[in-house]
C-alpha cells in the first residue's frame, strides 16, 4: 500500500515523500528497500528519525545508522526546539541539546544526505524563549541542514502568529524554511498558507489531513490554494 501511494504522490508532483522511520518496524524497513525499485520521476524519498541520544556519538547511534543505511536520499531529523522539552523531557542541558542536533545533522550530511531538520514545538518554544529557539535553528543550519521546518507540534498557533514567526526565522537563517502544522485549533490549512506568506518554501502535511489527535494540515486544499489562488506551483 505504501509503495502504491508513493507512486500516486509522485504522479501528482509531490516533492518529498516521508516513508517512515526505518528503525521502528519491519514494514518501514522493507518500504525503503523496495521503493528504490520504483521509477519515481519527481518525488524524493525521506527517512524520518530523531537526533542522536545523549552521551552517544552520532556515528555510533543506532537511529543515525538506521537513517544512513535506509539509503533514502533525504533524511528528516526531528529535534527539541523548546527549552522546556530539553530540560524536562530529554533532561539534558540546553548546550547538550544544541550539540545533539549539530552532531546528528553533520553526520548525515557527511554521508551525502539532503537534510531536513524538523524543529519540534518551535512555535511554543519561540513564545517561551525566542533566543534559544533561534539558536537551535541557526545551529542546525550551520551544521549543514538544507531546510528548517518549524513545527506547531501541539497545534495551538493561529495564522497571524505563524506568519510573523516564520518571517522572523527566514530573516535569521541562510537556508530554506518550511512549516509543519497540526489541526488542534482547526487552523492547520490556514496556518500553512500563512507560513508560505511569511516566506516558507516547504509545507509538510498529509493527504486528507490524517495524523495524530485531530490530524495534520490537509495537503489537498493546501495544494489547490497555493496553485490556484497564490501563484505557487
Amino acid at each position: 500500500d505504501k509503495l502504491q501511494i508513493a507512486k500516486r504522490l509522485d504522479e501528482i508532483g509531490v516533492d518529498y515523500i516521508e516513508g517512515g522511520y526505518p528503525l521502528s518496524n519491519d514494514k518501514d524497513a522493507e518500504f525503503f528497500r523496495r521503493v528504490e525499485e520504483l521509477d519515481l520521476q519527481r518525488s524524493k524519498i525521506c527517512a524520518f528519525g530523531m537526533t542522536r541520544r545523549r552521551g552517544v556519538k552520532a556515528e555510533d547511534d543506532i537511529g543515525m545508522l538506521a537513517l544512513r543505511d535506509s539509503n533514502a536520499p533525504v533524511c528528516t531529523v526531528v529535534g527539541k526546539t523548546h527549552d522546556f522539552h530539553v530540560t524536562d523531557i530529554l533532561r539534558v542541558t540546553l548546550e547538550e541539546n544544541l550539540a545533539m542536533i549539530a552532531d546528528s545533522v553533520g553526520f548525515l550530511v557527511s554521508c551525502g544526505r539532503e537534510l531536513i531538520y524538523d524543529a519540534e514545538h518551535f512555535f511554543d518554544g519561540y513564545r517561551a524563549d525566542p533566543d534559544f529557539s533561534i539558536r537551535v535553528l541557526q545551529g542546525a543550519a550551520e551544521a549543514g541542514a538544507d531546510c528548517l521546518v518549524l513545527c506547531d507540534t501541539n497545534g495551538g498557533s493561529l495564522p497571524g502568529q505563524v506568519q510573523e514567526m516564520v518571517a522572523v526565522v527566514v530573516a535569521a537563517v541562510d537556508c530554506e524554511v518550511g512549516v509543519h502544522l497540526h489541526n488542534d485549533t482547526g487552523c492547520g490549512v490556514a496556518n500553512a498558507l500563512a507560513g508560505v506568506a511569511g516566506g516558507a518554501t516547504q509545507v509538510q502535511g498529509t493527504i486528507n489531513g490524517y495524523g495524530e489527535r485531530v490530524g495534520n494540515c490537509d495537503l489537498v486544499p493546501i495544494i489547490a490554494n497555493l496553485s490556484l489562488k497564490m501563484g505557487v506551483e
